[in-house]
């Protein structure tokens, strides 16, 4: 399977938190899947990060470190992602969200997400 994780997944992944469900977890484990982070997620914390409404513990940098020990792919933003975003439904306004989203349609990735509003969009593949 191929899995592109939302930024909550990934966070919560690296830190061990068990608000991670279940199979969330089986599946990020499973070494023969492949598990992708988007660019738009490391945008995300970075901002988060510089206005004060996220706190990591430990250095940004060290993300990268965290991606490369547990095979994590990152996932840029291509022009195809752009276009898909251009006519996706506007179920959900969070930007970073869109993209991932809509790279995710574009990919035919599943998205390992708690977010109900992905939920909307229902060509979308969801894990949680």
């Amino acid at each position: 399977m191929r899995y592109l994780l939302d930024t909550h997944a990934f966070l919560w992944f690296i830190n061990g938190d068990n608000q991670l469900s279940f199979m969330a977890r089986q599946a990020i484990q499973d070494t023969a899947n492949d598990k992708m982070v988007s660019i738009a997620s490391l945008w995300e914390i970075s901002i988060k990060l510089n206005i004060g409404k996220l706190q990591l513990d430990m250095p940004y940098k060290d993300l990268m470190w965290h991606m490369n020990i547990n095979g994590f792919q990152l996932l840029p933003v291509q022009f195809e992602h752009t276009t898909t975003l251009t006519t996706l439904e506007l179920h959900h306004g969070d930007p970073f969200d869109r993209i991932i989203i809509s790279q995710a349609l574009t990919e035919d990735l599943t998205v390992i997400s708690r977010d109900k509003n992905f939920n909307e969009y229902r060509d979308l593949k969801l894990l949680w």
